[in-house]
């Protein structure tokens, strides 16, 4: 996660191993994988955009065996690439859906996690975690490392102001679940298809606009317009916006600069970057090669 403005870290960060329960695809650019067993009573839920680093077996289960308690952390980053390429196994970032906890029926707790979808397993055009995310099945393991919010309470939850290409709505879906019931704003989302603008429990007063993006326009960008055509909440209010890159960058310098936002009440944080994705290690990027 690049450009991150005052992360809250969570109390601690060690390797979580779970289980994969079930899957679910949710429109043609969602998979909902479910996650829980295992070391799920360590985790610990924060509510918002509560986000986590995920390490996905592509390799096999010897590379989870394998990972270092700090794989998060520069020296432990280092230790996890010496794991040879082909055991490896490849780690993402990604948002917590919805956290269920154990309940009195004993029904266990469980983590939602939904994968956008770019590319097709089938076909050899996904990436590793979309392929991961089409094709794993109950039974298979992976580790996660909690890494905390982007998205600052401190800064206000009475009025927000969220802005999101698809890539970051199960963060703002997260954080809708968490506002007051009495919080009031605006929620503008990017998505790639009618079918993915995925509805989800807000305030009230929480009102959303959705933006269907055409294939050939930047993702992003239509975001980033519709922000500066909005009418906003009266100040103050606390501004989240993630996404491409450019779309936080570009929407908090016209929230401070046109708008009058001060920065300390905007989290933002860059999710990733057009034509920058994630390598995968070099052994399965030549299994995909080999399918396409």
């Amino acid at each position: 996660m690049a450009q991150a403005s005052r992360l809250v870290k969570p109390e601690t960060q060690g390797l979580v191993h779970l289980t994969v329960l079930r899957t679910e695809r949710l429109s043609p650019h969602w998979m909902r994988v479910t996650l829980g067993g295992g070391e799920i009573s360590q985790f610990r839920p924060m509510g918002y955009d509560q986000w986590f680093r995920i390490f996905l077996p592509l390799g096999g289960d010897e590379g989870l065996e394998r990972l270092p308690a700090k794989a998060n952390k520069m020296f432990g980053y280092l230790k996890y690439l010496r794991i040879p390429d082909g055991v490896r196994p490849v780690m993402r970032n990604y948002t917590v859906r919805a956290f269920r906890p154990a309940t009195a029926e004993s029904l266990p707790a469980e983590i939602d996690v939904d994968f956008v979808l770019h590319g097709s397993a089938a076909d050899g055009t996904a990436g590793p975690a979309s392929r991961w995310a089409e094709t794993c099945e109950p039974g298979e393991s992976v580790v996660i490392i909690d890494e905390g919010l982007a998205f600052n309470p401190d800064r206000g939850v009475e009025r927000v102001v969220l802005v999101a290409d698809e890539t970051g709505l199960p963060a703002i879906a997260g954080i809708a679940a968490s506002l007051p019931a009495d919080a009031t704003g605006l929620a503008i989302i990017e998505v790639p298809s009618a079918e993915d603008a995925l509805d989800f429990v807000r305030p009230a007063g929480l009102a959303v606009e959705w933006i269907v993006r055409e294939q050939v326009v930047k993702p992003g960008t239509l975001a980033l317009k519709a922000l500066t055509e909005a009418t906003l909440p009266d100040a103050p209010f606390h501004a989240y916006i993630v996404g491409e890159q450019a779309l936080p960058t570009d929407a908090r310098r016209h929230l401070v600069g046109e708008r009058g936002v001060p920065k300390d009440l905007v989290s933002f944080c860059g999710y990733w970057r057009v034509g920058a994705a994630s390598p995968a290690p070099k052994s399965q990027r030549m299994t995909a090669e080999a399918h396409a």
